[in-house]
């Protein structure tokens, strides 16, 4: 991280933020949409109170948002964002981490190679952090889309998009009910954990649970192929434990009727607070008339992030790997 340009916009958005959280007395993450939004349209709202109006004024005054790369600014909202979550009680106030925004984004890269353009779309997006990190890795014309049903966090990700110049269509709505939306080539979610509450809504689905809650992770999937054009790709961030769950036989049936297994990477333990919160990245294709069961999926165990010469040789592994792929 270039703290040069980081850091100074990122205490510019904290203190900045922190000076409306004081004055609202409001949580840090709704403070920090406020400041957002003064950030991007560089005038405070017309019915925000004069005092702080005034404040933020003169913040303005002392920053200069066009001389930051989209990288910077986004690295700035994203430690801010990490700072609020700190301070959240809330269970869904969590992002995804940077670096595994950036492997998705090069297999996302990877998988889209001589496609001219490409339609994308997050069903999880929660503050936009993983589907910006992937469209600035995409050099094709994109059309994107997301949805987040939690009020703060698709405020953030609206705010998020605008701030990086990034066009996303966004759904403010369970992710889990229908879509004014036709299929896309490619979806990225960072798949929300736990048991889905609507029994009613989770009726519709095959994945469903035979008795009791349905898990929302194994629903996300199944609403995610809806979503996705036959022999289009899903990369999913998923629980470790998905495979070996009370309902994953009905998860193995699905996806073998459904889908071809791409490739598992397996995140290193050293990015998560303990093994039961180990994650990995699961690739599939949607079946359809052309398509294949691959002999060899891509397999990885990633080493420790901070691991550089680890890091080098699996890309390469990975790339040798790409190059070999048939579509």
């Amino acid at each position: 991280m270039d703290k040069s340009n980081v850091e100074p916009l990122f205490e510019w958005v904290d203190h900045t933020t922190e000076l409306i959280q004081k004055h609202n007395d409001e949580a840090y993450l709704d403070s920090l949409a406020v400041t957002m939004e003064t950030l991007f349209f560089n005038d405070t709202a017309e019915d925000m109170d004069e005092i702080l109006s005034r404040n933020l004024q003169n913040a303005l005054a002392k920053i200069d948002l066009s001389s930051y790369a989209t990288i910077d600014i986004r690295k700035a909202i994203q430690l801010a964002i990490l700072k609020g979550m700190k301070d959240s009680t809330q269970q869904q106030h969590l992002m995804t981490p940077e670096t595994v925004a950036l492997i998705i984004g090069y297999l996302a890269d990877q998988l889209m190679k001589g496609k001219e353009s490409i339609r994308i779309f997050d069903p999880a997006s929660g503050t936009g952090n993983l589907i910006t990190t992937v469209l600035e890795q995409l050099g094709q014309d994109v059309v994107a889309f997301a949805s987040e049903v939690d009020p703060t966090l698709i405020q953030l990700s609206v705010l998020n998009a605008n701030l990086q110049k990034k066009q996303i269509e966004f759904f403010h709505q369970d992710s889990l009910r229908p879509f004014l939306l036709d299929p896309v080539d490619l979806v990225v979610a960072d798949l929300p954990v736990g048991y889905y509450p609507d029994d009613i809504r989770a009726n519709n689905f095959e994945l469903k649970a035979d008795s009791g809650h349905s898990y929302a992770h194994h629903l996300f999937i199944e609403q995610s192929m809806n979503y996705t054009k036959e022999a289009g790709y899903l990369i999913l961030v998923i629980p470790d434990f998905l495979f070996d769950s009370d309902q994953s036989d009905k998860l193995h049936r699905y996806l073998q009727e459904h889908a071809h297994i791409v490739g598992v990477i397996r995140l290193p333990e050293s990015a998560f607070k303990s093994k039961a919160n180990v994650k990995s990245i699961l690739m599939l294709q949607k079946k359809g008339e052309r398509t294949k069961t691959l002999k060899q999926p891509l397999l990885v165990q990633m080493p420790a992030f901070k691991n550089a010469n680890g890091m080098a040789d699996i890309l390469g592994q990975m790339n040798a790997w790409f190059k070999k792929y048939e579509k």
